[in-house]
């Protein structure tokens, strides 16, 4: 137990010193920022510290590898009010087949309707526009071997806002080691976002224009049609290791600790702890963000119950977690799933 810890300890320390060696951060330059929400409950009030830890359909969002440890069917879906009235909803299903386990999985992100306004009309057109992102993936997940899993996921991307939308495809991969020692300690990465560029394109950026406003005589009514940058996805990559000091029957503890390497902000670290009891009542808490420079809030909380039903491999599980994001508010979650 001890020397799990150390080696969490150890993990934490190189973190934070690449973390004080960097200088310039890409905060803000990616698109599809929707893709770095974390799904589910549990995986929140963790801290988002999953990457290794990572056991059930979720996994088809935090690491496909996970999937390698599911023996039976299971169906999840998880809300979040986010921040500013944004709706962040995610389904999966994951389904024992193949050699491995395959699943499903589709994450919406959107927005309220808005009111038009222009400069002429700063009090609004009488027209409406929102905006909405989505995210399809298929992932497969298998056991390599007794101890090493590896898994995938291909996934259709797509941004919209009004009538302009941009769309890629990108891969996710990861994999899982378990070892016997150190608690029962479990190495997860994962690659997460590898795709083309999104570029918005729609009748919106198709309009009229004056070549030479400051001409006068000219035509103000030019077909023009607008061509906008191209932005990359959010490139991320994590390393994360979780120990069970604690694994009886009544009583279960598991630590984990996620370190991540994002195309679009400085490196830091997730942490997490949960305790167990009688593997039916779980108790979570976690921080999100060590060693990020300016980071907002952070600290998360939660709570899980799992009841078995009257049928083979039959188990349903609510979770509820609560994050907090500084100035900007906080989060509340709430996650449902079905083992079949």
């Amino acid at each position: 137990m001890l020397r799990g810890l150390t080696l969490l300890l150890v993990l934490a320390l190189g973190v934070a010193d690449a973390a004080s060696a960097q200088n310039v951060s890409r905060r803000g330059t990616t698109a599809a920022p929707f893709l770095t929400i974390g799904v589910g409950a549990r995986g929140n009030a963790l801290g988002g510290a999953f990457t290794a830890t990572v056991d059930d359909a979720t996994a088809l969002y935090w690491n496909p590898a996970g999937l390698s440890q599911m023996t039976s069917s299971q169906a999840v879906t998880a809300h979040s009010e986010w921040l500013a009235d944004v709706r962040h909803d995610f389904a999966g299903v994951a389904v024992p087949m193949a050699g491995g386990v395959v699943g499903a999985s589709v994450t919406l992100l959107g927005v309220p309707e808005m009111v038009v306004r222009t400069e002429l009309n700063q009090q609004g057109t009488g027209e409406t526009f929102d905006a909405a992102d989505l995210a399809v993936g298929l992932s497969y997940g298998r056991a390599i071997t007794d101890r090493f899993s590896l898994g995938g996921t291909v996934k259709y991307v797509q941004q919209r806002i009004w009538n302009s939308t941009a769309s890629s495809v990108a891969v996710d991969v990861g994999t899982q080691f378990r070892t016997d020692f150190f608690g029962g300690l479990t190495i997860g990465a994962q690659l997460s976002n590898f795709g083309s560029d999104l570029q918005l394109d729609g009748r919106d950026l198709r309009t009229f224009v004056d070549p030479a406003p400051s001409q006068e005589g000219n035509n103000g009514r030019i077909p023009a049609d607008l061509a906008l940058d191209r932005w990359s996805l959010p490139l991320d990559f994590r390393l994360g290791v979780v120990t069970r000091p604690l694994n009886t029957r009544l009583n279960q503890l598991t630590v984990a600790v996620d370190a991540l390497h994002p195309s679009s902000n400085y490196e830091s670290l997730n942490v997490g702890v949960e305790y167990g009891f009688r593997e039916r009542f779980y108790l979570r808490g976690g921080y999100q963000g060590l060693f990020l420079d300016e980071a907002e809030g952070g600290l998360s909380l939660g709570v899980g119950v799992r009841q078995p039903l009257p049928y083979p491999d039959g188990m349903a599980s609510i979770d509820l977690a609560y994050r907090d994001a500084g100035r900007l508010g906080q989060v509340q979650m709430i996650g449902l799933s079905l083992s079949f």
